[in-house]
């Protein structure tokens, strides 16, 4: 793959996708991500990450390293970070570079359809208060996807890439979809809590008569 000037990279997300997964080092490492999207903003490094916890975050340990950069990333767009920063440590952690081929195969289409049918709009959506609400959701879901929970990684990680490519194509239909799926989140949370909460009080009553 040749050294893109990301300074002036007009690829489309997809393409830099594609790309990423042509180098021959078989490590592919978080540094390498966010010199790759870091100048397209977070909304692109939030649709990436999002991506691949969606397309290999059943291989174990990498909804640890895929998600905790997520979190980081919520907090900064939250308190208006001009760009991202993670850790030394974190941008040496790494990825096979043949599970990120596999995972981005996956998911290339479907990313590609959607560029060809998104376009700037509703942009109030988009704007910078909206940015910063994005920013404590996506904290909130971030935590959720680090969670050892089995298949609990899907529902945030779709509505953080939902989030993030709205984001990067400045697109307010899309991220009105993304706070839907946080509507959604928060509806079934309540729900489930409500009925285990039921259910406690209800043992608790029963072992009381007892």
């Amino acid at each position: 793959m040749p050294d893109y000037d990301y300074q002036s990279d007009t690829r489309p997300f997809s393409q830099v996708l594609e790309d990423i997964g042509t180098k021959t080092d078989p490590k592919l490492y978080l540094g390498e991500l966010v010199d790759a999207f870091g100048e397209r903003g977070f909304g692109a490094l939030m649709l990436f990450f999002g991506l691949m916890n969606i397309a290999i975050g059943i291989i174990p340990g990498t909804t640890t390293i895929l998600g905790a950069p997520l979190l980081l990333m919520g907090l900064q767009l939250a308190t208006r970070a001009d760009q991202l920063w993670l850790p030394k440590w974190a941008l040496r952690r790494w990825i096979e570079r043949a599970a990120y081929r596999s995972g981005v195969e996956k998911v290339l289409p479907r990313v590609r359809m959607v560029e060809r049918l998104s376009r700037p709009r509703l942009h109030m959506m988009t704007s910078e208060i909206s940015e910063i609400l994005i920013g404590v959701a996506t904290v909130a879901l971030a935590g959720i996807l680090v969670l050892p929970i089995w298949g609990g990684n899907l529902v945030p990680a779709l509505i953080i890439s939902t989030f993030g490519f709205g984001l990067m194509q400045r697109d307010g239909l899309v991220v009105l979809v993304g706070w839907l799926g946080v509507a959604g989140v928060a509806v079934f949370i309540w729900v489930a809590w409500e009925l285990v909460s039921r259910a406690l009080l209800a043992v608790y009553q029963m072992t009381g008569l007892g």
